[in-house]
């Protein structure tokens, strides 16, 4: 994918989350081809890896490691590395999102789903900006983004796009994670208006449908073409529909923007 450059994203150095596969190794990938030095990280160290491998095969900086970002000591030691090893840290794409929980009535959730989810996306997000907030607000510089969903801007109604479960019942996102995402928007928007005038910039991606491995898997090829029918714009998302809008608030392009959430969601959601 050529994005449009952002000369300004030159030696900036990056901290991607969620990074070892789908939108996170997208949007590594997308930093690092703007001259960004890139710190990697996931869960998953052989597909962190592959990631890194593929950027410094193309010419670009990059430094993966592995971490569980509910983990605050994890995140501090991931801070610590990429300082290290690449410098301060000037972006922030908390995109990491986990948990475990079944789409079903609420009263049928555990409390080991709720938490699995909500910790997984909403927690995770607040500890990694903890981590690296201290360190913006005494530069005071710095842009993160977060990552949201669609399922967090509306009830969802997805898998009946998808034929549903047997039955004819058709259940939307774990209630969990619609919670968990619409959280991450708010919280967006509070530590925004909190640490603007430090000179950070704080702002939420919330996609819809996007063609990833797994969601491709899920789907097959007639739940892709249910799904992209839902869309005004005629199709499902693709991974650098996230990094180009990542790449865009990072950049000194959106000097002026904060707080914001923006629905990479085809026409879907129009909020």
């Amino acid at each position: 994918m050529d994005y449009p450059a952002y000369s300004d994203l030159a030696g900036k150095v990056v901290v991607v989350t969620g990074g070892s596969r789908g939108l996170g190794a997208e949007t590594a990938r997308a930093f690092a081809a703007q001259g960004a030095k890139v710190a990697v990280v996931g869960r998953d160290g052989e597909a962190l890896d592959e990631v890194v491998a593929g950027i410094r095969k193309d010419g670009g900086t990059a430094v993966g490691v592995v971490a569980d970002v509910t983990d605050l000591s994890a995140l501090e030691a991931v801070r610590e590395a990429a300082e290290t090893e690449l410098g301060p840290v000037d972006v922030v794409a908390a995109f990491a999102g986990g948990g475990i929980a079944r789409p079903g009535p609420t009263a049928a959730m555990s409390e080991t789903e709720w938490h699995s989810v909500v910790d997984g996306n909403l927690t995770a997000t607040f500890l990694t900006a903890k981590v690296f907030l201290p360190g913006m607000q005494e530069r005071r510089r710095g842009a993160i983004i977060t990552m949201a969903s669609s399922a967090g801007r509306e009830p969802s109604n997805l898998p009946s796009a998808l034929g549903g479960p047997p039955g004819g019942r058709s259940w939307g996102a774990p209630v969990a994670y619609a919670a968990a995402k619409a959280g991450v928007i708010m919280f967006t928007e509070h530590v925004a208006a909190e640490v603007g005038q430090h000179g950070i910039r704080v702002n939420c991606v919330a996609p819809a449908a996007i063609r990833t491995e797994r969601t491709a898997a899920l789907m097959g090829p007639v739940g892709v073409e249910r799904v992209a029918a839902m869309h005004p714009l005629g199709r499902i998302g693709e991974p650098s529909d996230v990094a180009g809008t990542t790449l865009f608030l990072a950049s000194e392009s959106a000097s002026w923007l904060t707080g914001l959430t923006i629905d990479i969601a085809g026409g879907r959601i129009m909020n």
